[in-house]
């Protein structure tokens, strides 16, 4: 199937590891231009060869700590200074926040920085030139929504989805779509240093229907269909890629 996605332009936010960097590539390999934004320079750029030598056109480089008070206008700036406009955006920087019953204040705050505030502050950055293009994609890797405890990123993913389906209802007469995928057990830095190999081994045998932990392409795979012009009429979705983690029927 041809996704019809060469010469498009996307930005990858949190691209130096794991789900962000599955995604960059996959998108390279279907024919986009990149700009892609971590806090990690090294590996920002080792992606980019590697894209590179995979015979895709060599990616944007934006390394910026997403935590900075100006850091959206810095991505966003950044990015269409490269690429002339973003047709695609990738929220996907991101981090687990598990607390305790009483957390300080200042850790709240930055999980719902972290993992909410900074994507509407750099999509509502983009959007206006999607708008005068009548077209764009915001795809939105967000989180589950089956809480053990406290955690703030869960809360922030929360109001991920809340808020990317109210956007989907004023933007979609554009033709953008904006969606959100929360994954479930994807091979990354975070799960490997969450969680010991023994208990990776039991939740793929006893939890996940599919036996397995899931890999950054099953994530990306998904990205790309929506990114995708084909994707037109697939908007406000939260669709899951968890191997059949999920407890709740949709």
């Amino acid at each position: 199937m041809d996704l019809q996605l060469a010469d498009k332009t996307a930005l990858v936010t949190g691209a130096s590891a794991g789900i962000g960097v599955g995604i960059a590539r996959a998108l390279a390999g279907e024919g986009v231009r990149l700009a892609i934004t971590a806090r990690r320079h090294d590996r920002l750029e080792e992606l980019a060869r590697e894209i590179e030598a995979a015979g895709g056109t060599r990616p944007a480089i934006i390394d910026c700590d997403f935590m900075r008070d100006d850091a959206p206008s810095v991505i966003a700036s950044g990015a269409l200074a490269a690429l002339g406009q973003i047709d695609i955006l990738i929220n996907n920087a991101g981090g687990s926040r598990a607390f305790k019953l009483h957390t300080p204040e200042a850790q709240w705050t930055e999980a719902l920085t972290l993992n909410f505030v900074r994507h509407r502050q750099l999509t509502d950055l983009l959007i206006d030139q999607m708008i005068a293009r009548n077209w764009g994609r915001i795809i939105n890797i967000t989180g589950k929504s089956e809480p053990e405890g406290l955690n703030g990123a869960f809360c922030a993913k929360a109001a991920m989805h809340s808020w990317a389906k109210g956007l989907s209802r004023e933007v979609g007469k554009h033709g953008i779509t904006v969606n959100c995928i929360p994954p479930g057990r994807i091979h990354s830095e975070q799960i490997l240093r969450n969680y010991a190999p023994e208990y990776r081994k039991w939740q793929a045998e006893h939890e996940i229907p599919m036996g397995r932990y899931g890999e950054p392409q099953d994530i990306a795979d998904l990205v790309c269909f929506l990114a995708s012009p084909r994707a037109s009429y697939i908007t406000g979705t939260l669709i899951p890629v968890d191997g059949g983690l999920r407890r709740y029927q949709f």
